[in-house]
């Protein structure tokens, strides 16, 4: 027979005991929970970039997206790039507005610089369990000039602080240099959104 004294001993140490088996519980389960908060479910290793939809009139801008972005997840090797029929995942994409406005003027109010703005909406897709993963609106901008030589135009054509011969990758019909600087920095946005999941 077990004694008074014995008893509340034992009772005294089983309360700590259980006190102590919860808090480790419950702090486990809030690092399991932060630590997996945010990150990419295990099955998905893979993911597809079918060409986007272009509901604008800017010809082949829809390939270029769809190439940039295939472009940079090859570049990092985050996920492997397959057909539909075979990722675990698949990132669409609808181009909604392209738009060109003023946006420097000079002295005598004349246009000096535009901004090419893209307005893009993704969908990244977990085919497994048919969920929505990201669904978000995605812009880019690029600037440009009204004269014909983007290297000689005094814009920042690329948002990097260097201007004409400062810069070295500034060449180009304008408008297009514009576009194509617009859609990397979409793409570049996009894949950082993903990486920011894991």
């Amino acid at each position: 027979m077990v004694s008074k004294g014995k008893l509340n001993y034992l009772m005294k140490n089983c309360k700590r005991f259980t006190i102590l088996w919860l808090a480790v519980a419950f702090i486990s389960a809030g690092c399991a929970f932060y630590s997996m908060a945010g990150s990419i479910p295990s099955h998905i290793n893979s993911i597809a970039i079918p060409l986007l939809d272009n509901q604008t009139s800017e010809f082949g801008i829809a390939e270029n997206i769809t190439d940039d972005l295939t472009d940079k997840f090859l570049e990092e090797n985050i996920l492997k790039i397959e057909d539909e029929s075979e990722a675990t995942s698949i990132l669409r994409g609808t181009i909604v507005k392209v738009e060109d406005a003023p946006y420097t003027f000079s002295e005598d109010e004349a246009v000096k610089e535009f901004r090419l703005k893209i307005y893009l909406d993704i969908e990244w897709y977990d085919v497994q369990n048919e969920i929505v993963l990201l669904k978000k609106q995605f812009s880019g901008w690029g600037a440009y000039g009204l004269t014909g030589d983007i290297s000689n135009d005094g814009v920042d054509n690329d948002g990097d602080g260097l201007i004409d011969t400062e810069d070295n990758d500034e060449f180009g019909e304008p408008r297009s240099f514009a576009t194509n600087i617009a859609v990397t920095k979409i793409a570049e946005d996009i894949l950082n959104e993903i990486l920011t999941s894991w």
